[in-house]
């Protein structure tokens, strides 16, 4: 499953690459400034060594993790004992770490890293404290929302939120805004938003939720 890190695009100097790991295929991705040696990992799924050899020589600024499911997280502990980077996380998915986070991420924060700007969103429903970040026209989204379908739910209301979440948060992006999620393929939100409205005009069971898709 291990692939080499996959340059998705860049913002104002800033490149963010892809990197699918074991033993989930989750995706970390790194964001790499070159003209700062500022670096910014989010996700620590898995694969440490692989990982903290492409964040060699770079000045890591932080490392994000989007919400604390274990997939997430396999390596957390191992590369931030190496990088001693701070570790940030929105305040509700903080217990679930297995190290206490010097940071804690709230909706509207704005992070830099180089001359760019990233914007933090809270997105619950997959978890209380998932997080999207938006750069320039990329969001990483964590496990909010996926090619096909929102995230996983646990309980109706759960995926009554995450619905919420991706109506009031993700769709008021443009359409060539490029998806970036914690497992699998980029996709654009031109592309699942018709999927969404098909959803939305259909009438949906009030018990809804688990892995569902908008087909």
């Amino acid at each position: 499953m291990i692939k080499n890190p996959v340059k998705i695009g860049g913002v104002n100097g800033l490149e963010i690459h892809r990197l699918e790991t074991d033993p989930f295929g989750t995706n970390a991705y790194l964001l790499r400034c070159k003209q700062s040696s500022e670096a910014i990992l989010v996700d620590a799924p898995g694969n440490a060594d692989l990982i903290l050899a492409q964040l060699s020589g770079y000045k890591v600024k932080m490392i994000i993790i989007t919400h604390g499911h274990v997939d997430h997280i396999m390596a957390l502990e191992e590369i931030k004992h190496s990088l001693q980077a701070p570790l940030a996380v929105h305040k509700e998915d903080s217990f679930s770490l297995p190290l206490k986070p010097d940071l804690n991420l709230n909706d509207g924060d704005r992070l830099t890293c180089g001359e760019q700007q990233i914007l933090v969103m809270h997105t619950p429903g997959h978890t209380p404290g998932s997080i999207c970040l938006l750069i320039g026209a990329y969001l990483l989204a964590g496990d909010t929302i996926f090619p096909g379908g929102p995230g996983k739910t646990a309980t109706p209301a759960d995926f009554k939120t995450i619905y919420r979440t991706i109506q009031e948060k993700i769709l008021p992006l443009p359409d060539d805004s490029v998806i970036l999620s914690g497992h699998g393929e980029p996709t654009t939100l031109g592309k699942e938003r018709k999927l969404i409205n098909a959803f939305s005009a259909k009438a949906t069971d009030d018990q809804l939720c688990g892995d569902v898709t908008w087909s």
